[in-house]
Order: structure tokens, then C-alpha cells, then sequence
């Protein structure tokens, strides 16, 4: 039996405030992360994802407080990200109410914290999270970028997911910058080209627009969908995407 595709709202946060941009610039405020946790809990949402855009050592503590509360708010799984360099860092966020945990740029930097934290807390917490664009220079037509998609990897992105994976990530968030806020539809090269790679969830991010711009990315193998711009700014709610979806009798939660 397939499991139920999820659909996940992304919240984006910048010191202490949700924010939205386009290709990841160009951000505006989009409200207060725990309130907006709150509204998702009730609104259907089968996730939540948390990332931490501006994360540093300043605002760490600020991000725990807001797991903390956010996760005495609501009761479905949530996923944070961003600014996680060890696996004391992992440690404090699962401590902190996070189910899961998603590494990046320091996962690239260090392939072996994500092999050490899988290892330490279990590969069902750990999310590979990665942020791709379109590279004549990678093999794959794709590469792997770091610091919130600022700088170049050097790394095919389709190869290191698939090390990724092979070293205990236990699920995948696909960022697709070339498609991030532009609402044109999820890039569905890329999550083809990634589910052909590997065979743990993939989370489809980036592009989604209107109702109908899910389905496909379900064709393409994506496991559970997430959105960002169009949830937060009432242009789609869960529960539209979730009909849509049903309609294609896509089982949904």
C-alpha cells in the first residue's frame, strides 16, 4: 500500500518573521511563524517545514524558541532547517520539538555529518535539503548550491542527493530555484531526473502556482508537495490542493 501524498507548507523565516521572495530575493514579510503554524495545524496541513534563511549563531537561540513554541501548538510533524553545522545542532532541535531535521550547506561542506546523525538519531529525522538550479557545467544539467542558493557547490546535484541518501538521509527536500516563486509549476525535469536516482521520499519545492500545478509533480514521483507564496498569501488553500489531487484519485490524508 502507497502512503498518502502530504501536502506541506514552508515557512521561510527571517529573524523571528515568515518572509517570501522569488528566486530567493526580493523577500516581503508574510507574518509570524508560530501564528501562521497554528493556522496551517488547523487548515489541513499534514507537515510543516521551518527554514531558517538568515541562520547564524546570533539568532540560533531565537529559532529554538520558536520550535518550542510552535511545537506546543500544533500536532503534525514538523521539519526545521537551516544553520545546522553539527550533530549537536540536530540534537538541540529534536530537543527542542522538531520531528525532523534538514541539513544543507553544511552537509556539502561535511558529508559526514549527515552520515554521523543519521547514525546517532535515525535516518527517519534526517532530511536531505538541497538547493538546485540548472548548470551546463553539472553532468546532470543540475548542480547543488550553498548558503541559501548564493554560491555554487561545485557538486552535480543528482550525485550528491545520491550520496546523500547513501549515507543515512532518510528523505529529500528538492528546491528548485530556477522555479522558486515564480508560480510557473514545479520543475518536473528535476524531481524525474531525482526520483530516477533514489528511492526515499521526495518532497517537491518551488513553483507551485494554482491547483493544477500538483498533479504533475505527483506524475513525476514527488511523495508530498510543499508551498510556500500561495498558501501564505490565501491565492490556494490546503484544502483546494488536496481536492485537486483526489480528483486525479491521488490518496491524500
Amino acid at each position: 500500500m502507497s502512503l498518502a501524498l502530504r501536502v506541506i507548507p514552508c515557512l521561510d523565516v527571517d529573524n523571528g518573521r515568515v518572509v517570501k521572495g522569488v528566486n530567493f530575493a526580493n523577500l516581503r514579510d508574510a507574518g509570524d511563524p508560530v501564528e501562521l503554524a497554528r493556522a496551517y495545524g488547523q487548515a489541513g496541513a499534514d507537515e510543516l517545514v521551518f527554514l531558517d534563511i538568515s541562520a547564524s549563531s546570533s539568532n540560533r537561540e531565537t529559532t529554538l524558541e520558536m520550535v518550542r513554541r510552535a511545537a506546543d501548538e500544533i500536532f503534525i510533524p514538523l521539519t526545521v532547517g537551516g544553520g545546522v553545522r553539527t550533530p549537536e545542532d540536530v540534537d538541540r532541535l529534536l530537543r527542542s520539538g522538531a520531528d525532523k531535521v534538514g541539513i544543507n550547506t553544511a552537509g556539502l561542506a561535511n558529508p559526514d555529518l549527515i552520515s554521523e546523525a543519521s547514525r546517532r538519531f535515525g535516518n527517519q529525522c534526517i532530511v536531505l535539503s538541497v538547493d538546485v538550479r540548472r548548470s551546463t557545467d553539472a553532468a546532470s544539467g543540475f548542480e547543488a548550491t550553498t548558503h541559501g542558493g548564493r554560491q555554487s557547490s561545485g557538486r552535480d546535484a543528482l550525485e550528491w542527493i545520491v550520496e546523500a541518501v547513501e549515507r543515512g538521509a532518510g528523505e529529500i527536500l528538492l528546491n528548485s530555484m530556477d522555479a522558486d516563486g515564480t508560480k510557473a509549476g514545479f520543475d518536473i525535469e528535476l524531481i524525474t531526473k531525482v526520483r530516477a536516482a533514489v528511492n526515499v521520499p521526495i518532497i517537491a519545492s518551488g513553483g507551485a502556482g494554482k491547483v493544477e500545478d500538483f498533479y504533475p509533480a505527483v506524475q513525476a514521483g514527488a511523495n508530498a508537495l510543499l508551498a510556500a507564496s500561495v498558501f501564505h498569501f490565501g491565492q490556494i488553500t490546503i484544502a483546494e490542493v488536496k481536492s485537486e489531487l483526489s480528483s486525479h484519485n491521488v490518496v491524500v490524508r
